[in-house]
C-alpha cells in the first residue's frame, strides 16, 4: 500500500492548483460548500486517480514526476485508482451536481487515455502535448469553474470565462514539455514519442521560452484590459523568480544536456506553482473583496 500511496503523488496536485485558483479568482457565485468539494475532488481524488492510473500501465523505472526513486507498482495501484476516480464522480454528484460528475468523468477517461496501451496518446508528441494542454488547462478551468458556482452549462458560453480558460491551456501548453525533458531514455524504452523528444532537449527549452513570452503577453493584455493595469504589473512581478532559475538552468543545459535532470524540473514545477498560486490568490482576494464576503 506504500507503493500506491506514493504513486498516487497527492503533492503532485500542487502544480496543478493555479488553474484552480485562477477559476475562482473570477467566480462570481461561489460558497463554502462548493469551495471545499470541488477542490478536494479535484486535488485529492481526480488528479491523484489520474496519476496512479498512468503509473500503473508506464511501469516506469526511474524518476517521474513527484517521485525521484518510483517504487515497482502493483495491481492494488490500479484498483485503488478507478475507486478514487468513482469517488470523485460520486461526490461530484452527490455535492455540487450532475454536469460538475460528467465533467470530472470526462477527465478521468481522457487521461487514461495518455497512458492506457490500447490508446497510449503518449506515443503521439503533438497529439499528446495538445491533449493535456487542453484537458489540463481548458477544460479544468471550465470544471473546476462549473464546481465552484454550481452553474448550469448555458453560463460558460461567454468571453469571461472562454478567455481565462483559453489562456490557462497556453500556460500549460508552455509548461508541459519541460515535465518531460528528463525522460527521453525512459520514453524510448517505452517507444513513446512525447513533445521533448520531438524537439529535443535544448529545443524544449527554446520552444518553452517562446510560449512563456506569447502566455505572459496574452495575461498582461487579459489583466489589464479586463481588470486592472495592476494585476498585470503584479503578473509580472510574480513571474520573475520564474524567469531568473529558468534561464540560469538553461544556460548549465546548453552547456551540459546532463543537466536537464528530474530535480531540476521539480524545481521549476515548485517554483512556477508557488509563483502563480501566490499571484492567483492575490487576485482572488483583490477581485473578490473575499474580506466583505465573509
Amino acid at each position: 500500500m506504500l507503493s500506491t500511496l506514493l504513486h498516487l503523488r497527492i503533492p503532485f496536485s500542487y502544480f496543478l492548483l493555479p488553474v484552480y485558483i485562477f477559476s475562482l479568482g473570477i467566480s462570481p457565485n461561489f460558497t463554502e460548500r462548493h469551495l471545499l468539494w470541488s477542490f478536494v475532488i479535484t486535488h485529492f481524488l481526480l488528479y491523484p486517480a489520474s496519476n496512479g492510473y498512468n503509473s500503473y500501465f508506464d511501469k516506469d523505472e526511474k524518476s517521474i514526476g513527484g517521485l525521484k526513486n518510483p517504487p515497482p507498482v502493483n495491481k492494488s495501484l490500479y484498483y485503488v485508482s478507478l475507486l478514487m476516480d468513482l469517488a470523485a464522480v460520486i461526490l461530484a454528484y452527490w455535492k455540487i451536481s450532475s454536469l460538475f460528475a460528467i465533467m470530472i468523468l470526462i477527465y478521468g477517461l481522457i487521461s487514461k487515455s495518455y497512458s492506457h496501451p490500447s490508446i497510449r496518446l503518449k506515443k503521439f508528441p503533438i497529439i499528446g502535448w495538445l491533449t493535456v494542454g487542453i484537458f489540463q488547462g481548458f477544460f479544468a478551468f471550465v470544471m473546476c469553474y462549473i464546481g465552484i458556482n454550481n452553474y448550469a452549462i448555458d453560463n460558460l458560453m461567454h468571453s469571461r470565462i472562454i478567455i481565462p480558460a483559453s489562456l490557462s491551456t497556453l500556460m500549460l501548453l508552455g509548461n508541459y514539455p519541460m515535465t518531460q525533458v528528463y525522460q527521453h531514455e525512459e520514453d524510448a524504452r517505452h517507444d513513446d514519442k512525447t513533445m521533448s523528444m520531438l524537439l529535443g532537449i535544448r529545443g524544449t527549452f527554446i520552444f518553452v521560452q517562446i510560449i512563456f513570452v506569447l502566455a505572459t503577453v496574452c495575461f498582461v493584455l487579459y489583466f489589464r484590459s479586463s481588470f486592472s493595469s495592476d494585476f498585470s504589473f503584479a503578473f509580472l512581478l510574480s513571474l520573475l523568480p520564474v524567469v531568473l532559475f529558468f534561464m540560469i538552468w538553461f544556460y548549465r543545459v546548453w552547456k551540459d544536456p546532463l543537466k536537464a535532470d528530474h530535480s531540476h524540473t521539480m524545481w521549476l514545477n515548485f517554483i512556477s506553482a508557488t509563483c502563480l498560486n501566490s499571484f492567483f490568490v492575490y487576485f482572488f482576494l483583490e477581485n473578490s473583496h473575499i474580506a466583505n464576503y465573509f
